[in-house]
């Protein structure tokens, strides 16, 4: 039996984990706490999935090729802060103490990456299990591929997606396309939200369905269905934008030899010497 691929979604993780998680400094004021929390959540990963083959990937720096789609792409975020910048180094050189494979592509964001070797585990019929709290990874979804979220320990199948999202993964696109989504500074279509989002989807099928059927859309049970053909039709444009935006990339270039996915025996001395100097020491211990 081949062995599950265990794809960590570590951006995903520091980010839960600075906001989730109270502030914690060593004794040298150096802040530690998101370190703390990315590195406990991957040693429970792996723990629990310690016959299988784990990775972590984390966003390269720099621009992808979506800001040069749409300049503006996450434009409404606001800089990393310091507290947290400070801590991805320790945290990448934890995580390949452990001997973890860690990836990080420029041009492309993690989840083109892990939508990338999903794809590929998937078409070996390997199992896929991605461990994320991004929504948009749903996309993902199919019957090799589930998410799970270990900041509430939940599992999301094809069936969990249409449960939580009210449309199937193979929509998912098309929901984020339509309802848009501020943090990632996608546009979407103006006064459509994820209610009428769900229910066009439901009731027409994907964009292109929808844009082909606005005559249809006035007599939909929707509220303000007499109106939103015109919204729709207005913003066409941002709604192609925004499916292109909001399309995990599953064809990337990744440039990895096999090897490069495989785990090796941890390194005990830069683990002690890591823990020593983040005062983890329970885990120096």
């Amino acid at each position: 039996m081949v062995n599950r691929l265990i794809l960590v979604d570590g951006s995903s993780y520091l980010f839960r984990a600075y906001h989730a998680l109270p502030a914690l400094t060593n004794s040298k004021g150096t802040n530690t706490g998101a370190a703390k929390g990315v590195i406990g959540m991957i040693r429970k990963l792996v723990s629990d999935y310690a016959s299988d083959q784990v990775v972590v990937i984390f966003d390269a720096k720099g621009p992808t090729f979506r800001n040069e789609i749409y300049p503006e792409y996450k434009a409404n975020r606001p800089p990393m802060p310091d507290e947290l910048r400070e801590q991805i180094e320790p945290i990448h050189q934890t995580i390949r103490a452990m001997g973890l494979p860690l990836i990080c592509i420029s041009g492309v964001e993690a989840d083109d990456v892990i939508g990338t070797l999903s794809v590929q585990a998937a078409a070996q019929q390997r199992e896929v299990v991605i461990s994320t709290s991004d929504k948009d990874m749903a996309q993902l979804v199919n019957d090799h591929v589930t998410l799970i979220n270990t900041m509430n320990d939940t599992t999301m199948d094809y069936g969990g997606v249409v449960e939580k999202f009210g449309v199937p993964p193979n929509l998912i696109i098309d929901l984020l396309a339509l309802m848009g989504d501020k943090v990632d500074n996608i546009p979407g279509v103006a006064g459509v939200g994820e209610k009428t989002a769900t229910a066009l989807l439901q009731n027409l099928g994907g964009i292109d369905a929808i844009f082909t059927q606005l005559e249809a859309v006035p007599n939909l049970p929707i509220r303000g269905a007499k109106s939103l053909a015109a919204k729709l039709a207005d913003a066409k444009g941002d709604a192609k934008l925004s499916y292109e935006l909001a399309t995990i990339k599953t064809d990337c270039d990744l440039g990895l030899m096999e090897g490069d996915l495989h785990s090796s025996a941890p390194d005990q001395d830069a683990l002690i010497r890591l823990f020593r100097q983040l005062e983890f020491k329970a885990w120096l211990d």
